[in-house]
């Protein structure tokens, strides 16, 4: 047994190394937006305008990731922002962190369901057969439901048996995408033209706010790093480094598939494509199949997304089980396979489902829970000040630097993302839909808390907390 790990700090088991975590975080961070709204970003800003507002995204995305950098140290449990707010702010808050999260993360779960037999549209546009109905104006087939339906069954089975399995095909599908994104560099020293990368910059400070508004459906998924903090085998100083690594490397790719991208084709002509990346990849290398090889890139980054999040999800609503928020059974673990099982079949259950509500169903709700990850970010940055203030001589094996402003900064920048999911803002969510399915959310929020009248404990999860902070100090 190494250094750094014990056999009594957890109920899980600690498999996962420095590939893996970097592997999870990176795969679920880039996902499949970059290959459908790549030519509209051009567009909007110009190629080094896309480039400039994906490096102001990363730097934002880098303090909220250095906050957490230093509570994943401190406090290495599953569950992750659960954990912080509820030893930070209580209860309340913990929860309002957590329900907002698990929202945001269903949604991508859900989303990525839709999104896999929509993209394997590109490569057979012929698969559609057996219209079933309609929903929100989209012809939903039973074929292209049966892609996704299978997707899902696949995803929540590999999660069910373990999570060396999830990893081990996370770690390949990154590596694929990793290769497609060579491709593009190597295609854009052959075959990019300086002539289409004008304009550089386009629509001014609009131009790159309208790029920024993707940033929080584009970047989340770090995240899931302090989600899986019992199933990592690393000190915990590094497991902290390696969640600013991964928003680091996230930031990287957006910024060379937006150069690259940009000098393949005009920008009217990538914004007018439906899958721009992959049109821009064919005339890199003028070729179709280089074009079509993008696009299992982006199935690539489609289940690794998936995978991530449903292995965030999974787990975070076992921490809110463990502290009486959710009922008792999402805490169940598998016997042999050391995972959530009822919490992944619940969420996987819920994909199952997904692909039967059409497309446009699901974008809203994506868009409803853009906003809601963007608050639990608000609130993990408020809760690192508050801990910093409260508990000085708290062991924190990563600590950051100036850390009064890096948590300041990221409180505030956080807070700005959400206001602009605000009526009359640029991502402004669609009324009535997108408002309608986040009130629910919420209205079903209150239920919960209304049928837990022990929510304002959490003495149990506070005293595991605790105990697994302070039990595994020899793993820093």
């Amino acid at each position: 047994m190494s250094d750094h790990q014990t056999s009594t700090d957890t109920k899980f088991t600690r498999v996962l190394g420095r590939w893996d975590v970097l592997a999870v975080a990176f795969g679920a961070m880039i996902g499949f937006g970059w290959i459908v709204l790549t030519g509209g970003f051009l567009q909007d800003a110009g190629t080094l305008g896309a480039v400039l507002a994906f490096a102001i995204g990363g730097v934002i995305m880098s303090l909220v990731g250095l906050t957490y950098a230093e509570l994943v140290a401190a406090m290495p449990t599953a569950g992750g922002e659960h954990n912080y707010v509820l030893r930070g702010l209580g209860s309340r808050p913990a929860f309002i962190t957590s329900w907002s999260l698990v929202f945001g993360y269903v949604s991508v779960v859900a989303f990525e369901a839709v999104a896999l037999p929509q993209t394997l549209l590109y490569l057979a546009p012929d698969m559609l057969a057996g219209r079933l109905w309609t929903v929100a104006d989209y012809d939903v087939y039973a074929s292209w439901a049966a892609v996704g339906i299978a997707g899902a069954v696949g995803i929540t089975l590999l999660n069910y048996v373990g999570i060396r399995p999830a990893a081990v095909f996370q770690g390949l599908a990154v590596l694929f995408l990793l290769g497609v994104g060579a491709l593009l560099v190597i295609g854009s020293a052959i075959g990019g033209s300086s002539e289409h990368l004008q304009p550089l910059f386009a629509g001014g400070v609009g131009g790159i706010i309208a790029v920024l508004v993707a940033v929080p459906f584009l970047f989340v998924g770090f995240d899931v790093i302090p989600q899986s903090a019992e199933e990592i085998n690393l000190p915990f100083k590094l497991i902290g480094k390696l969640v600013v690594v991964s928003v680091i490397s996230a930031a990287v790719f957006y910024m060379i598939v937006m150069f690259t991208v940009g000098s393949a084709l005009p920008k009217a002509e990538l914004a007018k494509s439906d899958l721009s990346a992959a049109d821009g990849m064919a005339a890199l290398w003028d070729s179709q199949t280089f074009g079509d090889i993008l696009v299992l890139g982006g199935v690539a980054g489609i289940l690794t997304s998936w995978n991530g999040f449903l292995l965030g999800a999974s787990r975070l609503l076992y921490a809110m089980a463990t502290s009486g928020m959710v009922p008792r059974w999402f805490a169940k673990l598998h016997p042999k396979y050391r995972t959530p099982s009822n919490a992944i079949l619940f969420i996987g259950g819920l994909s199952v489902l997904s692909p039967l509500f059409g497309e446009q169903m699901l974008v809203w709700l994506v868009d409803a829970g853009g906003i809601s990850i963007v608050v639990a970010f608000f609130l993990v940055a408020v809760t690192f000040l508050l801990l910093r203030q409260k508990e000085p001589d708290m062991e924190r094996p990563f600590r950051v630097s100036s850390g009064r402003a890096v948590g300041a900064l990221a409180a505030v920048l956080s807070l700005g993302l959400a206001v602009l999911y605000l009526p009359g803002m640029p991502a402004a969510l669609i009324w009535p839909y997108e408002w309608i399915i986040l009130g629910v959310w919420w209205l079903a929020g209150v239920v919960l808390v209304l049928r837990l009248p022990n929510i304002g404990a959490g003495h149990d999860a506070e005293e595991r907390l605790v105990a697994a902070t302070h039990g595994t100090r020899n793993r820093t």
